[in-house]
């Protein structure tokens, strides 16, 4: 039987912090910490915290020659590059179909529920759906390749309002498109357009009215993360990265806090940060060179602690136990790597090719950018590997993870896999 923790017994076990949820509570502890989201389940990127790590319990901890079941799959989904997100017993996952862009709504069972669109597709270089949807109070909210930011009725698929979010603050578009997953909290929807006219912005979730932009960064455009939302103090702070910096605005003014460069100056790919007790934990890379790197948060303000060269790219980055854990592709550290929080030291725990990551009870489930996924448990000596079994053959399996109520959906382009992983 999967049994899943409240934030606060869960959390306690990996030394993070559970914060409440509205903008007017204050801050409950000193250090910086997460800020979950209000919906149940995995409701967003990453999860409810956007931290790519999963509360439950009575799961597999070894799994059997091939893998554990296959409870269903559905290859009608449609092109696309994202994850999907799971409150209750519904599904929502995004693709390209055509020239459009497809949500597609599942029961957990597999059981088709509604389709709708949002926008155009994106038929540039990688086609493909990017951003996950983001649930909150009965609603859907997914910004598209292009910048359309909608609201829909997570019931029914109706459209409640859109913005195009590229035009409204002028913004450019990216040369593989916008790939943010929007955060949602309170009662406002924030996105990145790094724009002139807002590098951050927020709308009302439920009119699609601005509320507030942030101002623009001279040369900033936006890159392919998500943000996060942490409290810092009695503040709390949207962080992401862009192009050239790294930066903090305030949720509920949008004033913009601090930034910080962006280590490699020809940043190409930067991941979505992650909090690891009082550190921000950021990596970017481009053909040339990668790096991870530590920001020491204050009151108000941020300094690098620490850079280390590593090429961390789609798969992201976790934090658990004071430890950053993801993928590099740099020779030196090339395989899946550990690197301590503090002082930025990487070990390498396996040379097994990379991708991206969750964890769950004390494993970590590993999906290389090859198709190959795996369940790891992280010893003194390195990985150990408790399951293995191929989902697809390719070089492109970008899509993350998902784990919720005892099942773990993977995705390969048109296809969606819902796998049984209960003890």
């Amino acid at each position: 039987m999967i049994r899943r923790l409240s934030c606060v017994t869960a959390f306690a076990c990996l030394g993070a912090f559970t914060v409440p949820a509205s903008f007017t509570a204050a801050a409950q502890d000193s250090m910086p910490s997460l800020i979950d989201s209000a919906a149940p389940d995995w409701p967003q990127w990453r999860g409810s915290r956007r931290d790519g790590i999963s509360v439950e319990t009575g799961l597999l901890q070894s799994w059997p020659e091939g893998g554990p079941r296959l409870l269903w799959k559905d290859s009608s989904i449609g092109r696309g590059y994202s994850s999907p997100i799971v409150v209750g017993d519904r599904v929502y996952i995004t693709g390209d179909q055509g020239k459009d862009l497809a949500i597609s709504v599942f029961t957990l069972d597999g059981e088709p529920q509604w389709k709708t669109t949002n926008g155009a597709c994106w038929e540039n270089p990688y086609p493909g759906a990017r951003s996950s949807c983001t649930y909150d109070g009965g609603k859907l909210y997914h910004l598209n390749a292009h910048g359309r930011l909608v609201c829909l009725d997570a019931a029914t698929g109706g459209e409640a309002w859109a913005v195009n979010v590229l035009e409204r603050y002028a913004a450019k578009n990216i040369i593989w498109g916008l790939s943010e997953s929007v955060v949602v909290h309170g009662d406002r929807v924030f996105s990145t357009p790094a724009g002139a006219k807002g590098l951050m912005v927020a709308h009302d979730k439920w009119t699609g009215a601005p509320l507030w932009a942030s101002p623009a960064l001279d040369g900033e455009q936006a890159s392919y993360s998500s943000p996060i939302l942490i409290n810092v103090g009695n503040r709390k702070l949207l962080v992401n990265g862009g192009l050239k910096y790294v930066f903090a605005v305030d949720a509920e003014s949008g004033v913009l806090v601090w930034q910080l460069p962006q280590v490699d100056p020809n940043n190409t790919v930067n991941t979505t940060p992650v909090l690891c007790g009082e550190w921000l934990l950021l990596t970017n890379s481009s053909r040339g060179y990668g790096a991870a790197f530590g920001v020491q948060l204050g009151d108000g303000s941020a300094s690098r602690a620490w850079t280390t060269e590593l090429s961390i790219s789609h798969g992201g980055t976790i934090c658990v136990d004071g430890q950053l854990c993801g993928s590099s592709s740099r020779d030196k550290e090339r395989g899946w790597v550990t690197i301590h929080a503090a002082t930025g030291k990487p070990t390498r725990v396996s040379d097994s090719p990379g991708g991206s990551l969750i964890f769950a009870e004390g494993r970590f489930y590993c999906l290389s950018a090859t198709g190959i996924m795996t369940l790891q448990e992280l010893t003194n000596a390195g990985f150990r590997t408790a399951g293995m079994f191929r989902l697809a053959e390719g070089k492109d399996v970008w899509a993350h993870p998902v784990l919720c109520q005892g099942r773990l959906f993977l995705r390969y382009h048109d296809t969606l896999y819902c796998y049984d992983v209960r003890r």
